[in-house]
């Protein structure tokens, strides 16, 4: 668990890192708010416009799920748990917290877990889960 410096420190952290990608969440609504153009254009331009509206908006939504992730680890802190693995309940070292403030395992659960995601996705891929014609794919 993080002493009063820490934990002080840590919060700030939050509190820069939160009003960072609000800011940035904020800026990207008024900015394609404000980047809409009437111009005629042709289907090259018209796609052209439509992949970069498309990478527009998944980054808004990442960042809008950086803010949860965030906040999520700020209501920890207050309720003393932050820094501690949610999977094996180890202390997360500083260095993960300073890198990921919003990291809720440490790497080795952490690291786990993404392999076992792996493995399920390479199974129901195999499986033809994710076929676009699953009545096609036998297992």
């Amino acid at each position: 668990m993080a002493t009063t410096s820490r934990t002080a420190e840590l919060r700030q952290m939050l509190l820069n890192r939160r009003r960072e990608m609000q800011d940035d969440v904020h800026g990207r609504i008024r900015d394609g708010r404000s980047d809409r153009s009437n111009e005629v254009r042709d289907d090259l331009e018209a796609s052209d416009a439509n992949i970069q509206n498309d990478i527009e908006i998944a980054l808004l939504q990442m960042r809008a799920e950086m803010l949860v992730r965030v906040d999520a680890a700020l209501v920890r802190l207050d309720a003393g748990k932050y820094g501690c693995c949610a999977t094996c309940e180890a202390e997360i070292p500083w260095p993960r917290l300073r890198a990921l403030p919003f990291a809720v395992r440490c790497q080795t659960c952490e690291e786990r877990r993404e392999q076992s995601q792996g493995y399920a996705r390479r199974v129901a891929q195999s499986r033809g889960a994710f076929s676009l014609f699953p009545d096609l794919v036998r297992s």
